[in-house]
């Protein structure tokens, strides 16, 4: 499993935790090297996550119009990603970017809330509760947490069993 990239969005849209690993592959292997100026144009990390969230947010809201209420999004893939998609009760969005070979992650967030999240940043006192202006979650076990995972899939799933 190749993870490309983590984003948690808050209640407000704010992306509030974002972190990348290896890049994504770009949609055209033939394209030139970037030089300077293009370096510049390219999508700052505000603005992929930014892309991330619309997508998602369109993405739900047209499951939701087609299939009802009772349908949830849970995943989309291309040529050469997958988007997995987990929604907690109080709005959290939890989406990992990965390679398109990967199965379905949706259990894998929600114990990535469950575990880390919930354990490290809501039941740290020193942390807020809301995240105004894309105040980003900050907390050194949640994200030491998040590298296991993704450095050691099979280290975190042990950790995770162990009473």
């Amino acid at each position: 499993m190749v993870v490309y990239s983590f984003y948690i969005f808050d209640r407000h849209a704010e992306c509030i935790y974002k972190k990348k690993w290896t890049p994504r592959p770009s949609s055209s292997s033939t394209k030139p090297p970037l030089d300077g100026a293009t370096q510049a144009k390219a999508l700052s990390a505000e603005d992929d996550a930014k892309l991330i969230f619309g997508t998602i947010f369109s993405l739900r809201n047209m499951t939701r119009k087609l299939g009802g209420p009772e349908d949830n999004f849970i995943s989309y893939r291309t040529g050469h990603y997958k988007l997995h998609y987990y929604e907690t009760p109080t709005s959290l969005k939890f989406v990992m970017v990965t390679d398109t070979k990967t199965n379905n992650l949706r259990i894998v967030l929600h114990q990535i809330y469950v575990s880390l999240y919930v354990e490290y940043v809501v039941k740290n006192p020193l942390s807020p509760t809301e995240h105004p202006g894309g105040e980003g979650v900050n907390c050194e076990m949640f994200e030491l947490g998040v590298e296991q995972f993704v450095v050691s899939p099979a280290t975190f799933y042990q950790a995770l069993l162990k009473p």
